[in-house]
């Protein structure tokens, strides 16, 4: 645990480095902008009706690099395809990429990462990676079902997981049109993770 604890602090220290902290926060603006602007383009946006029109921007957790992990990724060889559970009760496909281990807030954590198989087969979503996640703040200030990240294939072993740049699933905010995957419950994470999108329900369903 020790060594552990040690490499992901100096993995962590040598990402900081790399990018200063301003770039790092105005990437994470950028991030929110283009998720408002997605909200509020009616070609685009999941809300329907009064939630659509009452909208303005999405409230976010202020922008916190201590959210901005560096994680050792271990890869899953031979993944088997397999089925996940869907907020309809459908199931999509996928299957399981690597598992990603962090230090935060001096506990060691772990979420699996997920590749769709279903995207895999688009054009320009061959090095695209799904995290979905649950963790202490779902029911209070986020949406109860978790959150989601997007993630590409890194080219060594290590990868960022930026949780300010989490998301909710479209169906928090619209569950007649969209189907969403379930969390499992091996990505329950038992710590407050204070970052990204927050729930406000005046213009949910």
């Amino acid at each position: 645990m020790k060594k552990f604890f040690i490499l992901m602090v100096g993995l962590l220290l040598t990402s900081c480095a790399s990018q200063s902290k301003t770039a790092l926060i105005s990437e994470i603006q950028k991030f929110q902008k283009d998720l408002n602007a997605e909200f509020t383009n009616p070609k685009k946006t999941p809300l329907r009706g009064d939630n659509f029109t009452k909208f303005t921007e999405h409230p976010f957790f202020p922008a916190n690099l201590k959210y901005r992990v560096s994680a050792k990724l271990t890869k899953t060889e031979n993944a088997v395809p397999f089925e996940i559970e869907t907020s309809s009760g459908r199931t999509k496909p996928y299957q399981e990429y690597g598992k990603a281990r962090f230090i935060l807030d001096g506990q060691e954590l772990t979420l699996t990462i997920y590749q769709s198989l279903g995207l895999m087969k688009q054009a320009g979503y061959e090095d695209y990676l799904f995290l979905l996640f649950r963790d202490a703040t779902n029911e209070i200030e986020t949406y109860g079902g978790g959150k989601y990240m997007d993630l590409k294939i890194p080219k060594g072993d290590t990868i960022i997981l930026d949780f300010n740049k989490s998301y909710h699933p479209l169906c928090a905010y619209n569950a007649y049109d969209y189907s969403c995957p379930i969390v499992p419950a091996e990505n329950f994470l038992p710590v407050r993770i204070e970052a990204g999108v927050m729930y406000e329900d005046v213009y949910h369903d």
